[in-house]
């Protein structure tokens, strides 16, 4: 049996498609509204809902199910739509446990929303920047303003319903200058659980206005990159700057995404994030209208795979196509990468931004390379001494009492 069909995979629900009640400058999801012009509806319609639920839940191989709610902006639907969402997920739930995964920007949560997740055990994801200066920068509403305060108050309410949540930050050409302090404002809000995503987008140089303007590299001949990505330099010493934090007074309080995926890449069981993992193809995007992608950062028409209403998830995951993009992730790797110190903890990282070249001229060196080599190289000695803490059932918060030259 193939290997995605035994360990299960994911599928990160959009069920409002792009909408949002945001106008961040630098998302990438916005303008996918594009692919489906005339559409009066950005909104998941029952029937897709149930078809979505039965197929998702019977074709898991394993006895956990966990639904990620994505968008755009989920909230935007209401509850009555996620307790339709909970009904279905009830009638196939064949006895697996079942848990949900909601990301927010917030905006919209009070306490009818934090009670219904607090009522039914939603983990939620809330995106936010840092301080307000760093945060308002480019996650601004409609007209123009920042959304800062309105985010602050929506995690105020998670707190006050005993909620749990997580924060995902993405790491943009501004704040990447205000690592410390991004990281202290993330700890004050409490957050335990911190995910940095750095952002790299390509522009189109010129296209019609019916055309998706952020764009893959090889899309487009005139493409160049996107002011509000971070440089890869600046990504990786954003990264240490947090990490020498942390590993001195905040391992086992605070967890940091990356932090784990290194040390699990160490210790050599599978990272929990598929852009350092060593093959991906198992983490699909499901649109509003049950179009399926190979990919959350792959919503081109070219990486469509089929329709949830008409075909299985299990075919979809074994077409060629498919299995040709998740086995990319290491075999159109240069032999920079493969052969580089730390591969084993970055493999290659995600093939969205592949558009460099090696230092022999192979195409398809990751943009964020020397960011992470800097990061990992860095970090490998705490790494390595955590993973011994661990083999010998110790705990890695050992590593804080532990002076390194």
């Amino acid at each position: 049996m193939n290997p995605i069909l035994q360990s299960g995979f994911n599928l990160l629900a959009k069920p409002t498609g792009p909408l949002c009640n945001l106008d961040c400058a630098y998302c990438y999801y916005l303008e996918k509204e594009k692919m489906y012009p005339g559409t009066s509806s950005f909104r998941m319609n029952e029937e897709t809902l149930e078809t979505f639920t039965r197929k998702y839940i019977h074709e898991q191989p394993g006895p956990e199910v966990t639904f990620v709610w994505q968008g755009g902006e989920p909230t935007l639907l209401g509850i009555e739509y996620f307790q339709t969402a909970l009904r279905f997920q009830k009638k196939y739930g064949s006895g697996k446990q079942i848990s949900n995964s909601f990301q927010t920007n917030g905006v919209l949560l009070n306490d009818e929303w934090c009670k219904f997740f607090k009522e039914n055990n939603f983990l939620i994801g809330i995106s936010i920047d840092g301080p307000e200066k760093l945060h308002d920068t480019y996650r601004i509403n409609k007209g123009g303003k920042g959304s800062f305060s309105k985010v602050m108050s929506g995690i105020d309410l998670l707190k006050k319903h005993h909620v749990e949540f997580n924060t995902l930050t993405v790491v943009n050409n501004i704040n990447s200058e205000y690592p410390l302090e991004v990281y202290h404002f993330l700890k004050q809000v409490g957050s335990g659980y911190i995910q940095f995503i750095p952002i790299i987008e390509y522009i189109a140089g010129s296209c019609s206005p019916e055309k998706l303007s952020l764009v893959l590299p090889e899309q487009s001949d005139s493409a160049a990159l996107a002011p509000w990505s971070v440089n890869s330099v600046k990504f990786g010493k954003f990264l240490i700057s947090i990490f020498n934090e942390w590993v001195k007074r905040d391992v086992g309080r605070y967890f940091v995404q990356i932090f784990d995926a290194t040390l699990a890449n160490e210790v050599g069981v599978p990272a929990g994030i598929c852009v350092f993992s060593e093959r991906c193809g198992d983490a699909l995007a499901i649109e509003h209208n049950g179009d399926v992608y190979s990919c959350d950062h792959f919503v081109y028409p070219e990486y469509k795979l089929g329709n949830i209403n008409s075909s299985t998830l299990k075919k979809m995951l074994l077409l060629p196509e498919q299995q040709k993009f998740g086995n990319n992730k290491y075999d159109s790797l240069p032999e920079q990468c493969k052969k580089c110190d730390v591969y084993s903890y970055c493999r290659g990282e995600c093939p969205k931004n592949r558009f460099l070249t090696s230092d022999t001229g192979e195409a398809g060196l990751n943009y964020l390379c020397e960011g992470y080599k800097r990061f990992f190289r860095h970090t490998k000695p705490y790494m390595k001494y955590m993973a011994n803490e661990l083999a010998r059932k110790r705990s890695p918060a050992n590593i804080m009492n532990k002076r390194f030259n």
